[in-house]
């Protein structure tokens, strides 16, 4: 009996006994721990099948952010994805969520920013303005949400309010050069007080100015005073305008004006309005040309794109403001020959 109570008491016995609970302890609680992983990637699953199948409800995302303590830029690329697939409105439900629950100053702001964009590209210009302006209550130097709601009183055609964006932008030390003619322009053509008249004296005048709002001007005159148009049009860069040249109908046309001007000779006898030129060292349209001299005449025509000169992106149809980078004014024009197609339901760009 006191030989088994001295080997109890023995150290090394009392070593051992003391590494194996702490092997015990630390067994049960890494099994435990892995158990809690295990159910919630499985619960973690069966949500994302739920996202596949547009199942997936408002308290899901707050789920997955509070007890599974995903982390906060997991839930916002989780929304991403929603925004590069189109879906906007799960997107906006997963940012709703989180405002519901986020705290933390910066990362309120970040999601209202999100917020913000989404309603945006969702084409909900009402809403995302009152995000911005919302952002703008707590943090009023927000350059990003300043030029959003830019942007969005442009589209509103608020443009007074867009006018008193631009000025606080400025006051921030933004370049807001083109911002200021172009939403000067826009003021001008929108006027409901002024006769067309007025407008086209103060618009010629700020072109004179600016050669950036060329292409506003020149739709201007042609849609409301051609005759000004036909009588100043050399003062305008022609290639710049090309596509609304091209889809001029023939009775807009002044051809007693375009006398000996080489680009627009060739341009319309392309078009097959004139015969004035044989030929031309633009290639499409000496091809044109040389189609419509021919005795059978092969269907053809010229199609436009337009390729920004900031983000190198290219849209179909011609916007004042680049879709993708909203740099204003900032397209060029490129053209190709194309079969035969009907222009019938082409309208001045």
């Amino acid at each position: 009996m006191d030989s088994l109570v001295l080997e109890y008491r023995d150290p090394l016995f009392g070593i051992i006994v003391l590494f194996t609970l702490i092997f015990f302890i630390s067994f049960i609680t890494y099994s435990f721990s892995l158990y809690k992983e295990r159910r919630a990637r499985r619960d973690y699953r069966k949500l994302l099948k739920r996202f596949e199948i547009g199942k997936l409800k408002e308290e899901d995302y707050v789920h997955l952010y509070k007890t599974y303590n995903l982390p906060f830029d997991s839930i916002l690329l989780l929304a991403s994805t929603f925004l590069h697939k189109g879906d906007y409105n799960k997107a906006i439900s997963v940012y709703l969520a989180l405002l519901e629950h986020v705290t933390d100053r910066v990362k309120k702001e970040e999601v209202l920013e999100l917020l913000g964009t989404t309603y945006f590209k969702g084409g909900f210009m009402q809403r995302s303005r009152e995000i911005f302006l919302r952002i703008l209550k707590f943090s009023p130097r927000n350059l990003k949400a300043l030029k959003y709601l830019l942007i969005i009183n442009e589209k509103l055609k608020e443009y007074s309010q867009a006018k008193e964006v631009v000025e606080c932008l400025d006051e921030l030390g933004s370049d807001t050069k083109k911002d200021k003619v172009f939403i000067e322009a826009l003021i001008i053509i929108n006027d409901p007080v002024e006769s067309f008249e007025k407008k086209g004296e103060k618009l010629y005048s700020l072109f004179k100015e600016n050669q950036l709002i060329e292409r506003l001007v020149v739709q201007y005159f042609i849609q409301y005073n051609k005759e000004f148009f036909w009588e100043h049009f050399e003062e305008f860069n022609l290639k710049k305008i090309v596509d609304i040249l091209w889809y001029l109908n023939f009775d807009d046309i002044n051809f007693d004006k375009i006398g000996n001007n080489k680009f627009l000779n060739e341009l319309y006898s392309a078009k097959g309005y004139l015969k004035t030129a044989s030929h031309s060292d633009d290639f499409v349209f000496d091809v044109l040309i040389a189609l419509n001299n021919h005795e059978h005449k092969v269907p053809a025509s010229i199609d436009f794109e337009f390729i920004c000169s900031s983000c190198k992106h290219t849209h179909p149809i011609f916007d004042t403001r680049c879709p993708r980078c909203h740099d204003i004014l900032s397209f060029n024009i490129k053209y190709y020959l194309v079969k035969g197609i009907s222009e019938a339901n082409q309208s001045l760009q």
